[in-house]
């Protein structure tokens, strides 16, 4: 009876860990027969456990959503990751969740063996968690717009503008990116015949438009580092292309995500993308790198370069030694 009990629970294991198994599979992974693999198919049907077959030289096993949350066995690994992750969720950027983390963190830690806990706690003991105060996001909003993502479903939403000036949106959404504690919808807007990228706390009362879309190309391959691009420079009226003679290794410190984003040309050089408000602020940006660097775009910012040059001239020629 233990034996198949711990058979069971591996079996419970591998439907958690892949969507999807062939009858071969579990048969080689489990190593029984598959007279021994349908009975224990049928005995996690018996517990309530929804597991689905299909026949043929093709079939196989997968486990469905039921009415209850069967129980979640997770590696050492995968342990830490989610109770480190929970007690981050408790102070995080995502609203109404906290309190629950705080529940599931508790359920988790009291079944944890005393070496995953002593791992747990010293990753936490030198973590300091910074609070900017920053706007944060209900788990309510985030769950029906990762939802609509998943299923193809159009949503209509109010949204506030840089400038908070108010509209109305319909849109396709495809994909939810996450940069620190900023979440950022990509979507088809059906009014603006283009793809647009929506902070998520700029949203008011999502909703399901109650139409189905076909999922379209997205605009980049790296959808991530497509969002980091507008708010990197896209999002600024004046917007630079400057090849800075370092490598991405070393420029990285000094670029923040926020301010623009870097490609590697070869070990010794990075194209850099940058944006600003003004094309001083931009040419101030570049005497701060203390690299050399070629701008290739726009042409006012090297006419700023030059002004800057016979200034700062000027006022070292003036300094008495």
């Amino acid at each position: 009876m233990l034996e198949t009990s711990a058979r069971l629970l591996r079996l419970l294991s591998l439907f958690q860990a892949r969507r999807y198994w062939s009858g071969a599979e579990l048969v080689d992974r489990l190593e029984v027969t598959s007279r021994t693999l349908r009975r224990d198919v049928d005995r996690l049907r018996h517990l309530g456990y929804p597991v689905h077959s299909s026949s043929g030289t093709s079939g196989g096993y997968q486990l469905g959503a039921g009415a209850t949350l069967p129980p979640l066995l997770l590696d050492d690994d995968e342990a830490v990751a989610v109770a480190v992750g929970l007690r981050t969720a408790a102070s995080g950027g995502v609203t109404g969740i906290e309190e629950s983390s705080v529940r599931a963190l508790a359920k988790l830690e009291q079944v944890l063996p005393s070496r995953l806990r002593r791992r747990i706690n010293a990753l936490h003991s030198f973590i300091v968690p910074v609070t900017n105060g920053g706007p944060t996001v209900e788990a309510a909003i985030l769950s029906l717009i990762a939802g609509a993502c998943r299923d193809y479903d159009g949503l209509r939403f109010g949204y506030r503008g840089r400038n908070g000036a108010p509209s109305d949106r319909q849109v396709e959404p495809h994909r939810l990116v996450n940069s620190g504690r900023r979440w950022y919808l990509v979507a088809w807007d059906a009014g603006r015949k283009d793809w647009r990228t929506f902070r998520v706390d700029r949203i008011d009362k999502p909703a399901h438009s109650g139409f189905r879309f076909a999922p379209r190309k997205l605009p980049a391959e790296d959808i991530a580092a497509y969002v980091m691009r507008g708010i990197a420079y896209e999002q600024y009226p004046h917007r630079a292309r400057v090849v800075l003679h370092a490598s991405v290794e070393r420029m990285t410190d000094f670029v923040p995500s926020t301010l623009g984003t870097l490609e590697a040309i070869d070990e010794g050089r990075c194209l850099m993308h940058i944006g600003a408000y003004s094309v001083e602020m931009l040419a101030g940006y570049l005497a701060m790198f203390g690299v050399d660097f070629e701008v290739s775009e726009p042409p006012e910012l090297v006419e700023q370069i030059h002004r800057m040059s016979a200034r700062f001239s000027r006022a070292a020629n003036s300094q008495t030694p």
